[in-house]
């Protein structure tokens, strides 16, 4: 008895060194509580959404296959546009700047087709647009690794933190402090970039990001950015990055 008490008491001694040796167990990973904007929405905008039967985005996404198919295919196939979208901006050898895809789009027609850019929030740059992001609906958002968007992403942020207009309110107040709370009964979303060209009900049509970010600056009474200036790459750039992970959903559909 003595013996099987001895032995016993060993190996528990062993067991503690063992457990002291390894330190205390790592901290619980921190639960990822990012949600998309569709899950705010009444159950009728979902089901648009999630129908490609219903989602009147689907419009401007077929006139978008169209004009690719027709302008766009000497140098691409839609296979190779898989995982493209989500890793906008990105950065321009050619400018010495990031590109949104929206950008990038208008600089291959210069660029390769030596054609004129496409007019802002137009249905043919839209259609474009929503179409080269649907190929990648599903697939995570993916920043690119590249120490030289590290500058925009910085500014970006801070644009999204800085108060504007004559409300003084910032994007984070909104969008982080005050994310699921209400406003004149609508729920205020986190506001992420993940379904963008989206097909909005109040405007009737489809938007970009910058469409939409003009929309909040002037609900805070703030004078917008100029159109494709700086400011809105700074924060799309930040915005992807914190995104980063979530599924895109081309074409999306908001209230």
């Amino acid at each position: 008895m003595r013996r099987w008490r001895h032995r016993l008491l060993v190996l528990g001694t062993a067991a503690a060194a063992t457990l002291a040796a390894a330190g205390p167990p790592p901290p619980a990973a921190t639960p990822d509580t990012r949600r998309s904007s569709l899950l705010d929405m009444q159950p009728a905008t979902q089901a648009l959404q999630r129908d490609d039967g219903l989602n009147p985005g689907w419009l401007w996404l077929k006139g978008g296959e169209q004009d690719f198919q027709r302008d766009c295919v000497r140098c691409h196939t839609p296979a190779s546009l898989h995982g493209v979208a989500p890793r906008y901006p990105a950065w321009d050898e050619v400018l010495g700047k990031p590109l949104t895809l929206q950008g990038r789009i208008q600089q291959c027609r210069v660029r390769h087709l030596k054609a004129a850019p496409l007019a802002a929030e137009s249905d043919a740059l839209l259609g474009l647009e929503t179409w080269v992001a649907h190929t990648s609906r599903g697939q995570p958002i993916a920043p690119p690794a590249d120490a030289r968007l590290q500058a925009w992403r910085q500014r970006g942020e801070a644009l999204f933190h800085q108060p504007l207009g004559q409300l003084g309110l910032s994007c984070a107040q909104c969008h982080d402090q005050r994310a699921g709370g209400r406003l004149a009964g609508s729920v205020i979303p986190q506001g992420h970039p993940t379904g963008y060209p989206l097909y909005r009900l109040e405007w009737q049509g489809m938007g970009s990001l910058q469409r939409r970010l003009r929309n909040c600056m002037t609900g805070v009474r703030a004078e917008p950015f100029a159109p494709g200036s700086e400011e809105y790459t700074a924060l799309e750039t930040w915005l992807m990055h914190r995104a980063a992970g979530m599924p895109l959903e081309t074409p999306a559909v908001r209230p």
